[in-house]
């Protein structure tokens, strides 16, 4: 037959930009080798008539490092249309690796990632030392989905120094070539690029700044230098450009990130950008910078989030708004029934009402300063809370918070936040978003996303599993911004290829995120009108009983990687056409 699978009718937005047509995709040997026209037979044909057919989605931004080594779902991106994934992100990682390291790098992950510790220990499968050998060993079995690494600068710096790889110790000429050397190695054996950070929220596990977070400019050029020469790699960097210091730093710190884009010998490069309330121009600021730059020559792109970036709140989540209250700490230790059961005694809530938080962060904790700000301003923070409930709305606005609930129905603050949280017997979640609404909209966010250097990232997918489920990224941006949103919509054919083309081209992929002849087959059949995000729920299914929040959603009808079908009306069906996908690997 002249076809493995034929989608017979589908709607196809292609990933180019083009318009929606009718047609036909005819796959074989997991190839696109018929567009719009299929007429011969195929061993199996796929009625897509009423549907919309799409590539596959690339996310760039993901934490899946330690997870690939023994999971081959990489859930919940591969529910969510997600065909290829980029790991490695934001400078944190498992390898290069010394075996004396594993605590060390498992500590980094937990406190900068929320991954708990005991899962990471137990999960991990480790065997390898250098980048390639982690490379070899991550590849060794199938995945549901395709995935591609970057080398991340806390690991490395921590392979090549030990333990003066600490944030404020200085590289030596002889550390900067073996960090220079390991990551050309990691890109000659196909890895697609390198990243750091720099941002004070990152912490590990016992509080410590991360490794690279004060990296010189001279360290971050040197290693840049690796890509001289090479066909493919980019560079990605998150940073706080120093706004905790004062605004006068945030030149010096954009020159930094600057001077490493322009060591990468014209490789391409993406920052993160987002709006935070201590500094809510900054944004702007950066744009300004990428665009100058882009002006005299260099490739920088913008990861932009499509919604609000925040934080989930809840019992048996990473935060609420009374871990820090003497009352709930007496209690915390106990099984969530017991909890709810203790809370609902009218004695424990009534004294828990009249106490104050104490410190969360500091030395020792994980925990980032924004917490205790957040604990002791409740009544604040509370007009920019919102319970989530069980179709989510993450553009609420300012009548759907807490305190204007409060102020309805004649309550203290703390009276309605504590109520809520034992709704769904303790199970329910609030959604606090701290960054990108400080004028409680998406308009700036929308800006964001249609600026040109602009790429949907920052979904985070296997990271902080107590606290978000942002691997949903990609549905909500089409649903969100293609459809529900009442003002300033987007036309479905750019959001589409924005995470398919797009994302696809700027790490360096040729072979996938268009449905033309010649592309890999991986695609997406999707009910358009019916597709729509379920709340989130707490499962504990990582190794070591480890939770984590997973999201699922409703009107996908088929994920496809390399024409095999790896997703049917929202679950797995267990296959495993993925691997990883090196790039320039001799």
């Amino acid at each position: 037959m002249a076809y493995d699978l034929k989608i017979r009718g589908g709607t196809i937005i292609d990933g180019t930009g083009a318009p929606r047509r009718t047609g036909d995709v005819g796959v074989k040997d997991g190839v696109i080798v018929a567009v719009g026209d299929a007429p011969e037979s195929a061993q199996r044909t796929v009625d897509a008539e009423g549907a919309l057919v799409t590539p596959g989605f690339v996310d760039i931004h993901t934490h899946y490092d330690g997870q690939v080594s023994w999971d081959a779902d990489l859930a919940p991106s591969s529910i969510h249309g997600v065909t290829t994934c980029v790991m490695g992100s934001c400078g944190v990682g498992f390898a290069p690796v010394r075996d004396t390291d594993h605590d060390r790098l498992i500590e980094l992950m937990e406190g900068v990632e929320d991954i708990p510790g005991s899962a990471l220990a137990e999960g991990l499968t480790w065997g390898w030392s250098t980048f390639p050998e982690y490379m070899d060993k991550i590849d060794a079995f199938p995945h549901a989905i395709d995935f591609a690494v970057q080398v991340p600068h806390d690991a490395l710096r921590v392979f090549v120094m030990g333990e003066r790889g600490a944030a404020d110790e200085a590289a030596t000429d002889d550390d900067l070539r073996a960090m220079q050397a390991n990551v050309r190695a990691a890109l000659e054996a196909g890895a697609v690029g390198f990243s750091t950070g720099r941002s004070d929220n990152h912490r590990s596990a016992k509080g410590e700044a991360t490794p690279a977070s004060e990296a010189a400019a001279r360290e971050l050029a040197t290693i840049a230098g690796a890509f001289e020469g090479l066909g493919h790699g980019v560079l990605q960097a998150v940073s706080d450009f120093d706004m905790a210091v004062g605004p006068e730093r945030f030149d010096p710190e954009f020159d930094i990130i600057e001077s490493m884009a322009r060591a990468g010998a014209g490789h391409r490069m993406s920052i993160s950008l987002m709006q935070r309330d201590q500094a809510p121009d900054q944004w702007k600021r950066i744009l300004a910078r990428v665009e100058k730059a882009n002006a005299s020559g260099l490739d920088m792109r913008v990861q932009v989030a499509p919604r609000a970036i925040g934080v989930l709140l809840g019992l048996e989540a990473t935060f609420q708004p009374f871990m820090g209250f003497p009352s709930y700490k007496a209690i915390a230790h106990l099984p969530l029934d017991e909890r709810v059961k203790r809370m609902r005694d009218p004695e424990l809530k009534a004294r828990m009402l009249t106490e104050k938080s104490e410190r969360v962060s500091g030395d020792g904790s994980p925990i980032p300063p924004i917490a205790d700000h957040f604990l002791a301003n409740l009544d604040l923070v509370a007009k920019r809370l919102y319970r989530l409930g069980e179709e989510p709305d993450y553009e609420p606005g300012p009548t759907d918070c807490l305190f204007a609930e409060a102020m309805a129905t004649n309550r203290g603050m703390l009276d309605v936040l504590y109520d809520a949280l034992l709704d769904q017997d303790g199970k329910a979640l609030l959604y606090f978003p701290f960054y990108n609404y400080t004028e409680l909209n998406l308009d700036n966010v929308r800006t964001m996303l249609d600026h040109p250097a602009s790429l949907p990232g920052l979904s985070d997918g296997g990271a902080h599993v107590g606290t978000i489920c942002d691997a949903s990224f990609p549905t909500f941006l089409l649903t969100h911004w293609g459809r529900d949103r009442a003002r300033g919509r987007f036309e479905l054919e750019r959001l589409v290829k924005m995470q398919t083309r797009d994302t696809a081209r700027f790490i360096g992929f040729d072979d996938r995120g268009t449905i033309e002849v010649g592309q890999r087959a991986d695609l997406n059949l999707i009910d358009f009108d019916r597709l729509k995000l379920h709340a989130p729920r707490m499962q504990r299914d990582l190794p070591a009983g480890g939770q984590r929040l997973l999201q699922f959603a409703e009107g996908y009808v088929s994920t496809y990687v390399a024409g095999t079908e790896i997703a049917k009306d929202g679950a797995l069906t267990g296959e495993r056409p993925g691997r990883l996908v090196r790039l320039g690997a001799r």
